[in-house]
């Protein structure tokens, strides 16, 4: 059900008439069914009256039961709520479930059933006992999913039953919830970043005017303004009292990019290399917000979240957070491209002026590197993090090839600080030996040589 809003379902509804009934007949009612017609044929045949009349008791027994069930009129709303309606890959969330009997009778043994994907774990069965006019009975369950993504539950489903078993009905609430798992994400160390040194973070600059006070766009005063901030100037020329606008300061930006192709990526399920890269994501995008960046999320494709303007960076800080969850929303179930190259997200970072680009590549060949270094031209500081698929397939038993490490010293050749990820490697590491401290220096058991273009600037 819809969370929070009831849904009756009415058992004395004619939908699929008698015959409905009929078919809900257990094995124990087809049984005695079944029973009851060959006695009575055989009755028939052998000129038994005791037999027929024990054939006819075995027969109607289902088929009474069948209509009094069918004929129970009572009335049960059910609700839904999701705690929370939005969880990590790994993480649980608890499904509460709410029955109201909405008549004026008791009703009889109910079984309620919700359905679930197969990956969230078995389907939840509950035996609820008579349940008095307008009495409540709550239940919950638990749901685990180690793999992203949006998964439906619903609908909510009730079986009544009679007390001797023969027949069984199931009613169906129509509505359903959804329970979307995002990717992981790992908290990052806060470091000194290229690109934040006209807003947010530990650059922090305010818009000034250029050419002194007559450049100060005023506003109508409004209750509650300091009186020291009343521009006399302004007042008398509109005639009404005008304040000077408070100084409003200038959000960083950050990009991140998603490499989303499927041949830049080897392997599959909670392990491989493209979740890596999408829990990746996910963890940069939550860092750089909580840093107060203005962020967006660029794929292969061009595609930008959330979007809401022309840039698709978010505006203010309130909607930095409703965007958010729509990023998250957006790689829960993020997939593999079947785009072959990243000329695409090139055109959206080559009409705009960046300030921090953070990306997270699969395999490169020449041309894609190439492609990715002319990125880095529109951007105050990059850091690229780059995943080689011959190395994820072989589980980093070796060091990485010549021809992956070639495309490193391109990338900082080009400006990138660029880190080769190995299989198993732990996001924050590498985020803290990209950062000016570190250098962009990776030990030599990371397959990487040191002394890196430096930091993120």
């Amino acid at each position: 059900m819809a969370a929070g809003a009831p849904g009756p379902v009415d058992d004395s509804d004619d939908k699929g008439g008698l015959r409905a009934a009929l078919g809900g007949l257990t094995t124990r009612g087809r049984s005695f069914l079944a029973a009851g017609i060959a006695a009575a044929v055989c009755a028939y045949v052998l000129g038994q009256g005791d037999l027929l009349r024990v054939g006819m008791l075995l027969a109607v027994l289902p088929l009474v039961s069948a209509t009094v069930l069918y004929r129970t009129r009572y009335r049960v709303a059910g609700s839904r709520r999701l705690s929370p309606s939005r969880v990590p890959a790994g993480s649980e969330a608890r499904v509460h479930l709410r029955m109201d009997n909405v008549s004026r009778l008791h009703t009889g043994l109910l079984m309620l059933q919700d359905r679930v994907p197969y990956v969230l774990g078995p389907r939840p069965r509950f035996v609820l006992d008579r349940v008095e006019p307008g009495g409540v009975r709550e239940v919950s369950y638990r749901v685990r999913s180690d793999l992203r993504g949006r998964y439906p539950l619903g609908p909510l489903q009730l079986r009544l039953s009679d007390p001797f078993g023969m027949c069984e009905l199931t009613r169906s609430f129509s509505a359903y919830d959804t329970l979307v798992v995002i990717p992981r994400t790992e908290p990052l160390p806060a470091l000194r970043l290229g690109g934040d040194a006209s807003g947010y973070g530990d650059g922090r600059q305010r818009s000034l005017a250029l050419a002194g006070e007559d450049d100060i766009i005023p506003r109508g005063y409004r209750h509650g303004d300091d009186l020291r901030r009343v521009h006399w100037r302004s007042t008398a020329r509109y005639g009404e009292l005008m304040v000077r606008r408070e100084e409003q300061p200038q959000r960083a930006r950050c990009t991140v990019l998603l490499d989303t192709r499927r041949i830049a990526y080897a392997g599959a399920g909670p392990g491989s290399a493209f979740e890596w890269a999408v829990s990746g994501a996910a963890s940069a995008l939550a860092h750089m917000l909580e840093r107060g960046f203005a962020v967006r999320l660029l794929t292969d494709e061009g595609s930008i979240v959330p979007g809401e303007s022309a840039d698709g960076f978010a505006g203010s800080a309130l909607e930095s957070a409703a965007s958010a969850g729509l990023m998250m929303d957006t790689l829960a179930v993020v997939d593999h491209s079947d785009g072959g190259g990243l000329s695409r997200a090139h055109d959206v970072l080559r009409g705009s002026n960046e300030g921090l680009l953070v990306a997270f590549f699969g395999d490169l060949d020449e041309e894609q590197t190439a492609v990715a270094a002319r990125m880095r031209r529109r951007s105050r500081g990059a850091v690229a993090f780059v995943l080689d698929g011959d190395d994820w397939a072989r589980g980093g038993e070796a060091a990485p090839p010549a021809p992956a490490s070639d495309r490193l010293r391109l990338l900082r050749e080009a400006g990138w600080t660029a880190m080769a990820v190995r299989p198993g490697a732990e996001l924050a590491r590498l985020w803290q030996q990209a950062g000016p401290e570190g250098s962009g220096a990776q030990p030599s058991g990371a397959g990487t040589t040191t002394g890196l273009s430096g930091g993120w600037s």
